[in-house]
């Protein structure tokens, strides 16, 4: 005999719910939560329900929708560019929600532009994260978005406004410390040590930056940590940095990079005789085709990484749970783990 295909009642006894509720998500004219679509979603599968595909169409036309902004930085570096497409792509990976990713790159990197710009992606978005350097500007900015009901949440770098709602990103005490780590096990011979960093406004290389020397104190006393030289985030200011550092400095024996200009760092080392660049070790942050290329020439001794995929996902969690608490003042922290890439890995 021919299997008798299962009825409106046998889908609602199979969910849980009342013939009422399944006639409602079938037609589509009344209000449904979520996670009872989900469920009847379900059942009409387990059991072999004909109308399958209208459920799972109400339950997409159901989920929640939500825009979300993200202010990253310089669309010049192709590493910030590799952040947004992780963001598009994790912004796609949503099953409880329909997100609308908003992805916009500053190249003038003022406070008041950056404010500027924050402010008015924030008319257009019901969330908004940000890379960013700390500054009084970009603090009261935050503050008129929270009162506008709108969340901002810090990435890759924290920042100290109170009204912000969350941070995404590493720890980057841990960080700091690992890449002197690296640099002190690998390096017997006395000498200097120079970090680089972007910019003293940014939280996660000045944090980074003071416990690569707390750990250079304690643990390797033969090497002298100079100070940090800023590049602005500018290759070029890099490469000349380097550049003298290699013509006129013999016991130079490593370089920390804790923000941007790594492809000048790379530049000038390329540049440099063999026997002069064979003992130097640099460790630097994150990594695109750049790095990934020195890395393979074997120019740099260990990247230290936000694990793309997993902290866009964080990121956009965040984002949505933000929105979620609006009303809790609470800041949402979370950490994800380091990914360390050296020559033998990458």
């Amino acid at each position: 005999m021919p299997r008798t295909r299962p009825t409106i009642a046998n889908l609602a006894e199979a969910a849980g719910v009342s013939v009422a509720t399944v006639n409602r998500i079938l037609a589509g004219n009344g209000s449904v939560r979520p996670a009872t679509i989900e469920r009847v979603r379900d059942a009409a599968d387990r059991i072999g329900f004909y109308g399958l595909g209208v459920i799972e169409a109400r339950k997409q036309d159901a989920l929640p929708r939500y825009k979300l902004g993200f202010l990253l930085q310089q669309s010049t570096r192709e590493l910030y560019r590799l952040f947004g497409e992780k963001i598009i792509e994790a912004a796609e990976r949503r099953r409880d929600e329909k997100i609308e990713p908003l992805v916009d790159f500053i190249d003038r990197l003022d406070p008041a532009n950056i404010a500027e710009r924050l402010g008015a992606l924030g008319k257009v978005c019901d969330a908004v994260a940000i890379i960013a350097g700390d500054h009084p500007l970009i603090s009261q900015k935050i503050a008129v978005l929270r009162e506008q009901g709108t969340p901002v949440i810090a990435y890759i770098t924290d920042l100290s406004a109170p009204d912000r709602a969350g941070f995404v990103g590493l720890d980057n005490w841990k960080l700091g410390r690992t890449a002197a780590w690296f640099i002190a096990q690998t390096t017997h011979a006395p000498g200097r040590v120079v970090p680089f960093i972007g910019n003293h406004r940014y939280q996660c290389q000045d944090i980074s930056d003071a416990s690569f020397r707390s750990y250079m104190r304690e643990h390797a006393p033969h090497l002298a940590v100079e100070d940090s030289r800023p590049t602005h985030e500018e290759p070029q200011e890099a490469y000349q940095i380097v550049r003298e550092l290699l013509e006129n400095d013999g016991d130079l024996r490593g370089i920390y990079i804790a923000g941007g200009g790594i492809s000048g760092v790379l530049r000038a080392m390329r540049e440099a005789p063999e026997q002069r660049r064979r003992g130097l070790r640099v460790v630097c942050r994150d990594i695109g085709p750049e790095t990934r290329k020195g890395l393979s020439e074997g120019l740099i001794t260990a990247a230290l990484c936000h694990p793309l995929q997993q902290a866009s996902d964080e990121l956009v969690d965040t984002m949505v749970s933000a929105m979620n608490s609006r009303n809790t003042g609470s800041v949402l922290q979370r950490i994800v783990p380091m990914e360390i890439i050296t020559p033998e890995s990458v």
